[in-house]
């Protein structure tokens, strides 16, 4: 009797730590972009990332025997293609926009909000009560910890590609729970990833891609779609099998705590005592999801 009511709780907290750990690996990419060699653009290097990211986990699905005699749902699976590449777009045009520190804090921390606005709206699901204060100190402690770039330029159409950032982040992590009933997690995240990769395809004839030539280019973009996509959004898709989308996004936001770090002990950044508390509040917000808590019921 104690093994059955234990198991969906085992089986969330597996869920949990697998969104953690596509945080962290997310968390790497902004050091490794600042590490990109001379020339290379943020546009390119995103559907670079996703180009190669899919391929590896169309491949490794197809060799596992997936990808073959399931049907896909057209409109839900074009429009999860569609956000992933949306969202690479509108980010990386929000930061040239508005600057680091206020494109990553609206984009970041407006995709909770939007996620859990739409799964009320698509699920009829309300967030556990835990969410919303979670995730009102998980906001906090990023403003805390960004606004330290020194970075803050306000741009009102920055902003807006910000905001479309953080809901197209929201509706493809709902688009990839919709879509797992009856598919593995690496079919999911191939189909959608190739697919936004397709669209975000025309940006690639127009870069200059020499950089590829370069050692640290070609590791770069390894690093970028092998770990930091393929895994890393296998990963989050599987941990979406038992957690709640809504709860799944604002769990990503150990990707800035992450980033954070790195910087410190990667780059040598400097920390003062606000951001010490940003990331403390972080911290603290994603320990508060990751305690177990009263049952959720079924995701």
């Amino acid at each position: 009797m104690s093994e059955s009511v234990g198991s969906p709780q085992r089986l969330r907290n597996t869920g949990i730590w697998l969104i953690l750990a596509a945080a962290v690996l997310w968390g790497t990419t902004g050091t490794a972009q600042a590490l990109a060699p001379a020339g290379s653009s943020p546009q390119a290097i995103g559907a670079l990332r996703l180009a190669i990211g899919g391929s590896a986990l169309a491949l490794s699905a197809w060799l596992r025997g997936g990808l073959r005699n399931l049907s896909w749902p057209p409109l839900l699976t074009i429009a999860a293609g569609a956000f992933v590449a949306l969202y690479q777009v509108t980010f990386f045009s929000a930061v040239l926009k508005t600057g680091v520190a206020v494109g990553t804090i609206v984009g970041i921390g407006s995709a909770p909000m939007f996620a859990g606005i739409l799964e009320y709206l698509v699920r009829k699901r309300r967030p556990a009560r835990r969410w919303y204060f979670s995730t009102g100190v998980a906001v906090f402690g990023c403003l805390l910890l960004l606004l330290q770039s020194g970075d803050i330029r306000i741009d009102i159409v920055g902003v807006v590609l910000a905001l479309a950032a953080g809901f197209s982040y929201a509706a493809y992590a709902l688009a990839i729970k919709l879509l797992l009933p009856g598919r593995s997690p690496e079919d999911v995240t191939a189909v959608i990833f190739c697919l936004g990769a397709i669209f975000l395809s025309p940006l690639l004839f127009t870069a200059d891609l020499a950089w590829l030539g370069l050692v640290n280019g070609w590791l770069l973009m390894l690093h970028l779609g092998l770990v930091a996509t393929a895994l890393s959004y296998w990963f989050f898709a599987s941990g979406l099998k038992t957690v709640a989308a809504s709860t799944a996004v604002t769990l990503s936001l150990a990707e800035p705590l992450t980033a954070a770090i790195l910087g410190i002990v990667v780059v040598g950044e400097r920390i003062n005592a606000v951001s010490t508390l940003g990331l403390v509040l972080i911290l603290s917000a994603l320990l508060l999801l990751i305690v177990p808590g009263r049952a959720e019921g079924p995701r």
